[in-house]
Parts: C-alpha cells; structure tokens; sequence
C-alpha cells in the first residue's frame, strides 16, 4: 500500500529506505542482529509485494547489506529492475553479542552487549557507509530497523517509529531540512 500523496518518483538527492521482509527470528520477536538469517515465506512475499510497490518511484541503483535477509530483499526489488544490488558491508545491522537469539523485550539498545558492539561503534558505522553513499541516481537502501534508526537520527529530529518488514520510506530533502515519508508498508 503506498500513499497517493507521495511523488511518483525519488526527488533529486532524496532516496528510498527499505527494511529487509520477515525472517523467523522477526515472526518470534527475537534479537537477531549480525546472526545471518534468510527470509522467511512471508518475507519472501512481503519482498516481492515490496518489488511490486516500489517499481514507480524510478530507482537507478539500489545498495544493501550485506546479510542474507537484505540481500535477498534487495534482489526481489533489483530484478524485476535489471538491476544488480551493491553489497555496503558498513550497512549491515548491529552485533548483538550474547544478546542475539533472545527476545527483543530484553533489548537494552544504550548498553554494550557482551561481545558485541557498543552503541557508539554502530552509529559511527551507519554513518560513515551513509556518508559514503553517492546520491546523484535515485538510490534504495535495503537493510534492517538499527540502520534506519541511525539513519532517521542524522536527518531527522522527528520522533522515530521502529519500521515493520518490508516497509519502505522516502527521505527527500526539504528547505528546512528532510522529509521522511510513508512510502510502502505490506498488508497483513
């Protein structure tokens, strides 16, 4: 479901943020992190339904993680695209340490997990691949809910909402800074 509101296209510099479709840990409500899962069966719709939605917007070039769950998001917006996913390792979701595996409620984001990485480490991260990235085609960035909250940060004082599955937004540049839009969220 897109909203009607939103242009039919990526402005200039603005760019679409993907979170990769369902995996079993997200079905259970666990921590999963840097564990390397695949999609579930309904994140492989959620994926393809994702495709389907964000085909309008006129993506040139699409950048992911480097995890199974966001490659395989990616490739399911890509192909029908003919386009090929660039692997941004700096993109990938936050390590969780011991914490991995179990339930998200336990899920203390401004501790150091044991053996795992410090909030620090992962926002200075996030930030330096997000530098890096070159906006000049419209982009799509596949990852997961960590990365757009680190994202959301930078360009936004807005108050942040954890994005579901395969649900989608549009960040364009405004005259008083970024506009994050609802851009795409499966039904179901």
């Amino acid at each position: 479901m897109i909203p009607s509101e939103l242009p039919s296209d990526i402005p200039s510099g603005g760019f679409l943020f993907l979170r990769h479709g369902r995996t079993a840990a997200n079905a259970r409500d666990l921590i999963c992190g840097r564990t390397d899962l695949p999609l579930d069966a309904t994140g492989r719709l959620q994926a393809a339904a994702a495709a389907v939605a964000l085909a309008r917007f006129g993506i040139a070039r699409i950048v992911t993680s480097p995890l199974t769950r966001a490659r395989q998001t990616a490739a399911a917006v890509a192909a029908p695209l003919g386009l090929v996913p660039e692997l941004v390792p700096g993109l990938a979701e936050r390590d969780w340490g011991a914490w991995e595996g179990q339930p998200r409620a336990g899920l203390r984001r401004a501790e150091t997990p044991p053996g795992g990485e410090s909030p620090a480490a992962f926002r200075a991260r996030i930030r330096a691949a997000f530098a890096a990235l070159s906006f000049a085609r419209p982009l799509l960035i596949v990852a997961h809910s960590g990365t757009e909250r680190e994202i959301h940060a930078l360009l936004s004082t807005a108050p942040h909402r954890r994005r579901g599955n395969a649900e989608a937004v549009l960040w364009s540049p405004g005259a008083e800074g970024w506009i994050c839009h609802e851009a795409f969220k499966p039904g179901g």
